[in-house]
Parts: structure tokens; sequence; C-alpha cells
């Protein structure tokens, strides 16, 4: 398992908080997700399942921007 910490904008309410966990949860590889309102994300993945390029790209196609 990997622990990756990543800065997340765009976010401006629970319900944003929700949909980037949504995203993520739905990844396969992912085994937890914190998101906060204060803009990171922390994840723990599996990398031989899933990519920090997929991850952020999941993201992004939800409606945010995110970096490591």
């Amino acid at each position: 398992m990997k622990n990756i910490h990543l800065t997340v904008t765009g976010m401006h309410c629970v319900g944003c908080v929700k949909s980037v966990t949504r995203v993520l949860e739905e990844l396969e590889g992912v085994e937890q997700v914190n998101v906060s309102l204060e803009g990171y994300a922390d994840i723990q993945f599996d990398e031989n399942k899933v990519s920090v390029e997929q991850l952020i790209e999941a993201i992004e196609e939800a409606g945010f921007d995110a970096t490591e």
C-alpha cells in the first residue's frame, strides 16, 4: 500500500468533498480516502492496481484540480 497527499482546488462545499471522495473510492485499488474542504485528499492505494496519474485524472474529471 502507498499513501499520497494531493492538493485539490476548486472545492467550495461539503458536496464537493463528497464528490471527490466518491470518484476516488470507485477506483479499483483505492483502500482509504480522506478529503478535506481545506483542499487536500489523503489516499491509501495499491500502486499495482491504480496510479497517481489515474487518481489525479479522476479528480479532474469530477471538475476539480489536483496536484501532488
